[in-house]
């Protein structure tokens, strides 16, 4: 894989040096990740994240609460069918009662895994459609603004294979960054751009 990249990068170089000495194209850069992080529709949408994560953590703990009393109850039952000094009547009666408990605790697991394992599917569905709604936004306008410039090629310096940038040097390219980011953020309702970005949201349910 390494050397699949290695080479995939070899040749996109040596196709922008063949194309700048014989096309001369108007090269752009962007920071892509400066301009992700700071579009106020990502700080709204990781704080509706956040609110849905808290949302769930607060059901979650209800669940287990109940979780954790009904094998209290379980447990005192059991205990207590096994009595010698009840009868035996009154030793199948609790005991009775223990295995219905059972059941409930039972169905508790089964509802608890159930709802970890739609949160993570809907929560992921709803992180994808939310990240593909943003890029887009930043899509259309580098666009726009390259189409503008009469830029033939826009390079996001954020890109990185492997852990390593994929352009290590571009000194001297007109910088799209903060004019992008700045034309995305001209709209933003009031507010917006104070959001705060935290910890993203876990989805495993612990």
């Amino acid at each position: 894989m390494r050397n699949l990249t290695r080479n995939w990068l070899a040749c996109m170089a040596i196709g922008l040096a063949a194309w700048t000495v014989q096309a001369q194209p108007k090269v752009a850069i962007i920071d892509m990740k400066t301009v992700f992080d700071g579009y106020w529709k990502t700080k709204q949408s990781d704080a509706t994240i956040k609110e849905r994560q808290g949302d769930y953590d607060k059901e979650r703990k209800k669940m287990a609460d109940d979780y954790e009393r009904l094998n209290g109850e379980y447990r005192e039952l059991e205990k207590s069918a096994r009595d010698p000094a009840i009868s035996a009547d009154e030793q199948k009666k609790r005991k009775d009662t223990a295995n219905s408990k059972l059941l409930e605790i039972r169905e508790i697991e089964q509802s608890v895994q159930n709802f970890d394992r739609n949160f993570r599917s809907q929560i992921g569905d709803q992180i994808k459609r939310m990240r593909e709604n943003i890029f887009k936004d930043i899509r259309d306008l580098v666009d726009t603004k390259a189409k503008a410039g009469n830029y033939n090629l826009v390079i996001n310096t954020a890109a990185e294979s492997t852990q390593v940038p994929v352009f290590m040097f571009a000194a001297g390219l007109p910088d799209l960054t903060q004019e992008v980011l700045t034309d995305l953020n001209a709209k933003a309702p009031p507010g917006a751009l104070d959001v705060k970005n935290d910890t993203p949201a876990k989805t495993d349910g612990k």
